[in-house]
């Protein structure tokens, strides 16, 4: 009776020619200083998006004698542009975070990342500004400024409003991981240059006292 022929088992993490497991999470705070440094990035990159992409809906039409204007709140498709491409830096920083948790110095690497995305977040907001006021003729209210009752934002004051929101959570969040980078930096000096005082390590000696001058006992 033969036996059955040898099989050729691979692992499953060798089966297309190279590791497909990733290593061992070193430690958490990578992935949870990403993700509360998200926070404040995700509002600046609301900001900035709201800048970059809102847009008024605008509607023509060939008056008797000249073109008229009507001017609507943005679509539903606009808005809800504006919001996807607000969380994707923050999305990034916690993918970020992720992969910096297995990796050696990952805190640092973490809030290096949310430092460079939240310069590069902000950096053509006076930029978008221009671009916003430009759209909104009448000011983000789409409410002349005749009518002052009803009127609640002049063209231009809702978009400097928006833009100095912005630069104050890019400032935050750059504030929040330089600070986080520093306390970490002086907890590993501390556990790495702390002074112990070494213990003494010997045979106990026997006291010496002067001597006993107390008659003995009858």
């Amino acid at each position: 009776m033969t036996s059955p022929p040898a099989m050729d088992i691979r692992p499953e993490t060798a089966r297309f020619g190279f590791p497909v497991r990733m290593p061992a999470s070193r430690s958490r705070a990578p992935l949870g200083i990403a993700a509360f440094l998200a926070i404040p990035l995700f509002f600046c990159s609301l900001m900035a998006s709201d800048l970059a992409q809102e847009r008024a809906h605008k509607i023509q039409w060939q008056g008797c004698h000249h073109i008229c204007t009507i001017w609507h709140d943005p679509t539903a498709a606009n808005v809800a542009r504006v919001w996807l491409w607000a969380f994707v830096p923050s999305l990034v920083l916690v993918v970020v975070g992720f992969v910096a948790s297995r990796l050696p110095l990952g805190f640092y690497v973490s809030c290096v990342a949310g430092i460079v995305i939240a310069m590069g977040v902000a950096h053509k907001t006076a930029t978008w500004e221009r671009h916003h006021i430009a759209r909104f003729p009448l000011g983000e209210d789409l409410i002349p400024k005749q009518n002052t009752f009803s009127n609640l934002f002049d063209r231009g004051e809702w978009e400097s409003d928006a833009r100095h929101t912005a630069l104050s959570l890019q400032h935050w969040t750059i504030g929040i991981a330089l600070a986080a980078m520093l306390v970490m930096g002086l907890l590993w000096l501390r556990s790495r240059y702390k002074v112990r005082r070494p213990g003494v390590v010997g045979v106990p000696q026997e006291g010496v006292h002067a001597p006993d001058v107390t008659p003995p006992g009858l």
